[in-house]
């Protein structure tokens, strides 16, 4: 029985793979004899290609998805032609604001490539530190929701309050720690693929560096400014990115732990001078084999990968009015003005510049999508429009410094208050309805906005980040979307 099963499934891949090939182009086609090979020397010959496993991050994206199907008829065409082939490990890290439609392009996606059911496959994902098989129907863990929430608000209000909107670092960390951890789960993994550009990769690790110093870690300077460096710099991190926050409370363990090799041996393979067709020619592979349903204009739109568009244009429209003096419409249609630039810049077609002003240039339309927006960031990240001003006024690091500031321009009837705000984030006692407000305004415990109150806030500093102790204006950050934006169209 074993055998005429391996025998029906050996002709299912076969097939799988002979109508996977059939959307490829010629340049895809050579393409992927050059990824066989680059995988083949990387194992160390086809001899040993049967005990190498290769590790790829699915994140539903367009791109992921792509370099996944790659992959995959990279490890089939192997199999077709000697006795074994790599294994891979395809993880995916549950987060607060992953949509359902890229969780639902992921598992149309491994359905469409037979990933399920093949041995040679390991379909997983992450939640609050637990590997698990793929689902995409689970929701995120309650657990796993709240602590990313308490995550991006602790890295979140160490920015400088004047400056770029930088408010989803916690990303970043949150991202190179999955990226360590399942890279050592199992037995480990050789390799981790990824078609990433280098300055897509540039990007990232740029992202992590300041969301560490946020989280009050030190990492060295790499030269390197690829992915070749990603490993070094996650071992610096140490196994917990957000311990200097909750010093006082035992975090979550990663598990099962017993299945987590002490040690890890991998090494990254560069895969994105292969991704060598245009958009246009990557659309039937996408839409009709691997059933990909695009949300081109969030896609486009996105400031990064851990915030929808939705969300970015309201925090501008929130920082225009509460920040800067300005009115929250000003703060959307400068959102709007700067995202087509960048959309025309890299010649996107232009019914996506309509939808963009359809969505966010009408100003009869502002007022419900406020409440959208809230609602989703309610939803999606567990924040109130109240904890997204908080945030954006970052009021507690360097002693309560920008207090004041705040509550003059969104809360002026705590004003008086002031006293007893500061000893309650001192750990003094204070009364409870001011312990309470505190809770409440910002989504933090008294003992974590204690924990801020001793920090610095950060500001950038050329290509890094400093501590600072005083105030200074901000550049315009149309830079920092622009670079954004750039990334943002891999999806």
């Amino acid at each position: 029985m074993t055998h005429i099963h391996d025998q029906a499934m050996n002709y299912v891949y076969l097939q799988v793979l002979q109508r996977l090939l059939s959307f490829f182009s010629r340049a895809e086609r050579t393409a992927l004899q050059l990824m066989i090979q680059r995988l083949v020397v990387a194992a160390g010959g086809m001899e040993r290609i049967g005990e190498y496993k290769v590790l790829a991050i699915q994140s539903g994206s367009r791109d992921s998805c792509y370099t996944l199907a790659l992959l995959r008829a990279a490890q089939l065409s192997i199999a077709g032609r000697a006795p074994a082939t790599f294994q891979l490990r395809v993880a995916t890290l549950r987060l607060n604001d992953a949509s359902p439609l890229a969780l639902d392009n992921i598992h149309r996606s491994y359905s469409a490539l037979f990933l399920y059911d093949d041995p040679r496959v390991e379909v997983l994902m992450v939640d609050d530190r637990e590997v698990l098989p793929f689902s995409h129907l689970a929701p995120i863990s309650e657990a796993g929701r709240e602590s990313n929430r308490l995550n991006l608000l602790m890295v979140g209000h160490r920015r400088l309050w004047s400056g770029a909107l930088d408010l989803w670092d916690d990303g970043y960390l949150a991202s190179a720690e999955f990226y360590g951890q399942i890279a050592r789960w199992d037995r480990g993994v050789d390799a981790l693929v990824s078609g990433d550009t280098p300055r897509q990769q540039k990007q990232f690790l740029d992202g992590l560096k300041r969301a560490t110093t946020k989280a009050g870690l030190r990492t060295s300077d790499h030269p390197e400014m690829g992915y070749e460096q990603l490993f070094a710099l996650i071992d610096e991190l140490g196994g917990d990115g957000y311990r200097a926050f909750y010093p006082e409370l035992i975090q979550t363990q990663w598990r099962p732990a017993e299945r987590f090799e002490a040690c890890r041996r991998t090494t990254f393979i560069d895969l994105h001078d292969m991704l060598v067709s245009s958009l246009e020619e990557r659309w039937p592979l996408l839409t009709e084999f691997l059933g990909f349903q695009p949300d081109e204009l969030a896609a486009q739109l996105s400031d990064n990968e851990y915030v929808t568009p939705a969300i970015s244009a309201h925090l501008r429209g929130l920082q225009a009015c509460y920040v800067q003096g300005r009115s929250y419409e000003a703060g959307v249609a400068q959102y709007l003005q700067r995202a087509l630039v960048m959309m025309r810049r890299k010649r996107l077609p232009e019914r996506l510049c309509e939808q963009a002003m359809e969505a966010f240039g009408n100003p009869a339309a502002l007022t419900e999508l406020r409440a959208q927006a809230a609602t989703e960031a309610q939803r999606n990240l567990g924040l109130s429009e109240a904890q997204l001003l908080c945030l954006l006024f970052s009021p507690f690091v360097e002693h309560g410094a920008g207090l004041e500031r705040f509550l003059r321009q969104c809360h002026p009837g705590m004003i008086v208050a002031i006293p007893d705000l500061h000893r309650a984030m001192q750990g003094n006692p204070a009364p409870e309805q001011v312990l309470q407000w505190m809770v409440d305004v910002s989504g933090l415990s008294a003992s974590l906005i204690g924990k801020l109150y001793r920090m610095s806030p950060l500001a950038a500093e050329g290509g890094g980040m400093r501590e600072t102790g005083v105030q200074t204006e901000a550049a315009d950050d149309a830079d920092d979307t622009a670079v954004a934006s750039e990334r943002s169209a891999r999806h």
